[in-house]
């Protein structure tokens, strides 16, 4: 089994949330292009040479928020319906994407300018499909489902009109999309769009 990722404590622990907390503050209001090593180590009351040296660039700053936000205790909705845990998680993702200032999509933007944040942005979301997968897996035990039902497409059909609004299209955000996208999904799940074929009978 994996071992946790461990956190330094005390006085580093404070440079550390002092600084990622800076560095969202700095993208929220200035997005990628306005992101500096400089306003980050000035809004986090921090020499600058710290920042460089424990972070590199911004690129080694926007990993680390990535990476913080993969700690946290986050689960998904449990409402007792595969249509309704859809909903509830692509509101929190509407949510998430429509926020002011724009957190999240300045992440997701500064994702396709910095490889390093494409990498964290990639465990992070490979994180979050793996904690959701629990919402399939209840679905198919409640009946819902077939046997044999794929999580991850499933997951990924649900969502994804979400961010294809949202962040592709930038159309404004519609209240009854992530019911809609999520009844969809549901729908299609339950007719055995996601299901793997039986295995093969051997003689």
């Amino acid at each position: 089994m994996t071992q946790p990722r461990r956190r330094p404590g005390g006085r580093t622990a404070r440079i550390r949330r002092d600084v990622l907390d800076a560095v969202l503050a700095e993208l929220g209001e200035h997005g990628y292009d306005g992101l500096t090593m400089e306003a980050v180590a000035a809004r986090a009351g921090v020499h600058r040479a710290t920042v460089y040296r424990r972070w590199g660039d911004a690129g080694g700053l926007l990993a680390d928020v990535l990476d913080a936000a993969g700690d946290d205790t986050w689960r998904p909705p449990d409402t007792g319906s595969l249509h309704s845990d859809l909903a509830r998680l692509n509101q929190e993702i509407q949510d998430a994407l429509t926020a002011r200032p724009p957190i999240t999509s300045a992440l997701i933007v500064a994702s396709f300018r910095s490889e390093q944040a494409e990498r964290a942005q990639r465990r992070l979301w490979e994180d979050r499909y793996a904690r959701c997968e629990i919402v399939v897996e209840r679905a198919v035990r409640r009946g819902e489902l077939p046997p044999r039902t794929k999580a991850r497409p499933l997951l990924i059909a649900a969502t994804a009109p979400v961010y294809h609004h949202l962040v592709l299209l930038r159309t404004p955000p519609d209240p009854d999309l992530p019911g809609q996208a999520a009844r969809t999904a549901a729908l299609a799940a339950s007719a055995g769009a996601f299901t793997d074929p039986a295995p093969a009978d051997h003689p």
